[in-house]
C-alpha cells in the first residue's frame, strides 16, 4: 500500500523547508512548514543552519564536525534568519559559526567544520535495504491501520468522550 499522492511529496516539502533565501552576503532566511507546531522543530534549524553554512563553502567540501546548541524555541510564525561567520578558510578545512536569530536574539547557534573528502579509515557499515519514503504508508493510513487495534483508551485519546473515561489497572 502507499500513501496518497496528492500534494508535494515528503522529500519535496523537506528540500523546500531547507531551501533558504539569500538576504546579503553571509546572511539568509529561512521559514517554518506551517504545521500547526508550537514551535520550531529544532531539527529543522539544524538543517537550515547548516544548509546556510553550507552554502558559504565550495561545493567540493563537505561537513564532517558540528555541534548544536539550542539557546530559546524558535516561533514558526515568523521567518528564521541565519547569520554565517567565516572563522577560517584555510587549504583543507574551513571553519564556521552560525547563529539563528528571531525576534532580534539569538535562539540557536552551530559551529561547524567542512573539509575536502580524504582518504582513510572506513568505520560505516553498508547501509541496509530499506523502502524508499514513497513506498511507506501515510501519516493518517498509519494512525487508520493501527488505532484500530489499540485498546478503547487509546483509541478514545483526544475526543470528549474519551477524556471523561478512566482506565483502571488490572
Amino acid at each position: 500500500m502507499t500513501r496518497e499522492t496528492s500534494g508535494p511529496s515528503a522529500m519535496e516539502r523537506l528540500l523546500a523547508t531547507l531551501d533558504l533565501e539569500p538576504i546579503e552576503v553571509d546572511i539568509f532566511r529561512g521559514r517554518s512548514p506551517q504545521a500547526g507546531w508550537q514551535r520550531v522543530f529544532g531539527g529543522q534549524v539544524i538543517g537550515q543552519a547548516l544548509m546556510a553554512a553550507q552554502r558559504t563553502i565550495e561545493a567540493e567540501r563537505f561537513v564532517h564536525s558540528l555541534h548544536a546548541y539550542f539557546m530559546r524555541p524558535g516561533d514558526p510564525s515568523v521567518p528564521i534568519i541565519y547569520q554565517v561567520e567565516r572563522i577560517r578558510d584555510g587549504s583543507s578545512f574551513n571553519t564556521r559559526r552560525v547563529v539563528a536569530i528571531q525576534h532580534g536574539r539569538a535562539i540557536f547557534a552551530l559551529s561547524a567544520s567542512f573539509q575536502l573528502e580524504e582518504l582513510g579509515f572506513d568505520h560505516q557499515i553498508v547501509m541496509p535495504e530499506v523502502q524508499m519514503p514513497e513506498a511507506l504508508l501515510g501519516e493518517q493510513q498509519i494512525k487508520e491501520q493501527y488505532l484500530a487495534h489499540a485498546p478503547e483508551a487509546i483509541r478514545n485519546t483526544g475526543s470528549a468522550s474519551g477524556r471523561s473515561k478512566s482506565v483502571r489497572s488490572r
